[in-house]
């Protein structure tokens, strides 16, 4: 069992947290504190990003990590835990649910949903992203210093890029930077799609303004799902946490169980 590196706050049913690919648990730390006020919360270091190390055969297929997160569940006497995730995270989520590892799953844009084309456009986009990150380190600073530079750094993945904190950003380019699975992950995305049928509550929230994994993709997601529920993220790029963290811990609680659904529905 690969050990996984993760944080944790709070108390109550557990609540694993997963990011998105070449992302690191620290995407999670807008809604941390209102989520740890219901659960006991793990934001997780997924393998072969931030903190973790790479699976044992470097492999880092949807079966393979699938198999790591139950295992990191029993290590940590977990039981079935509500889960949350965005994009891979948001994936992962999902077929954890399906696998009946889980109590609850939030999927936030997931992998799984999108058409070939778009999948190779996601995967040129991040890559992209991650050339940038491997300038050296002084010029990323200058460029993260201007607010300006940083929001058209940012401004695929957040529909509201001037809302991070300028530490955030080089940390979080840091993470693009240093994933060593993020090459074996996104060969392994060639052809996925979710097909699987989770038992569990699950909700799906997809961003309006998502420029990585498109809105329109959320319309596959519910024919794919037609019994989970389905909520538009009004304004959101593909990281929702940081652009409206409000919506999504509302979002994530009501999934749990935590707090009602509003009145109308999110």
């Amino acid at each position: 069992m690969t050990s996984l590196f993760f944080t944790r706050r709070g108390s109550g049913p557990p609540l694993v947290l997963l990011h998105g690919i070449g992302h690191h648990w620290r995407a999670w730390e807008p809604v941390l504190d209102q989520l740890a006020a219901h659960h006991d919360v793990i934001a997780v270091d997924l393998p072969g990003f931030g903190r973790s190390p790479l699976l044992p055969d470097d492999f880092a297929g949807m079966p393979s990590l699938v198999s790591a997160l139950a295992s990191f569940f029993t290590s940590l006497g977990l039981g079935r835990p509500h889960v949350a995730g965005n994009s891979l995270g948001g994936a992962l989520a999902l077929e954890l649910a399906a696998a009946g590892h889980v109590a609850s799953a939030t999927a936030l844009s997931p992998a799984g949903f999108a058409s070939a084309g778009q999948l190779r456009y996601a995967v040129v986009v991040l890559t992209a992203h991650r050339l940038v990150s491997r300038l050296p380190t002084p010029v990323v600073r200058t460029v993260m210093r201007s607010s300006r530079l940083r929001s058209l750094a940012f401004g695929m993945l957040l529909s509201r890029p001037g809302r991070i904190t300028l530490e955030r950003c080089l940390a979080d380019t840091a993470a693009l930077r240093d994933g060593v699975a993020f090459r074996a992950v996104a060969r392994a995305s060639r052809g996925y799609a979710f097909s699987g049928a989770p038992t569990v509550p699950v909700t799906i929230g997809w961003g309006t303004r998502d420029l990585i994994l498109r809105y329109r993709q959320a319309a596959v997601a519910r024919r794919g799902l037609p019994h989970a529920r389905h909520v538009d993220l009004p304004g959101c790029g593909h990281v929702p946490m940081s652009d409206d963290p409000d919506l999504v811990a509302d979002l994530i609680l009501a999934t749990t169980g935590a707090l009602p659904p509003p009145a109308g529905g999110l």
